[in-house]
């Protein structure tokens, strides 16, 4: 079993910055994916960041620029700097782990950037 507890939303302001967390625990195998979708009130869930084991990463297009995904593989946390906060990236994230065709959910953390 993998349990991940996400950490770090809140509210904050167009322009602002702010760093997600999340901790795995549990069974992990030392390949697996880790990521961040969000969904935003009306819309479906959309990917915006995924780091592999290796470091390899991707974006969405609305956070290339702007967020940046890492990992520390001994602790099995990733983390989501966001910079330059537009209302519109308001939403639920949520962290996630694939390993073994299998995936875990975090129970999701909320950000509201203020106009």
């Amino acid at each position: 079993q993998v349990q991940l507890v996400e950490s770090g939303g809140g509210l904050v302001q167009a322009g602002g910055s702010l760093r997600l967390s999340c901790a795995a625990s549990g069974s992990i195998f030392s390949i697996n994916s880790m990521g961040w979708y969000r969904r935003a009130p009306g819309k479906q869930r959309e990917l915006v960041a995924r780091i592999t084991f290796l470091g390899d990463t991707n974006y969405a297009n609305s956070a290339k620029g702007r967020f940046t995904i890492s990992r520390d593989n001994a602790k099995n946390t990733v983390w989501l700097q966001m910079n330059s906060l537009k209302p519109e990236d308001t939403a639920v994230y949520y962290c996630y782990l694939v390993q073994g065709g299998n995936d875990y959910w975090g129970q999701g953390t909320q950000l509201t950037v203020s106009s």
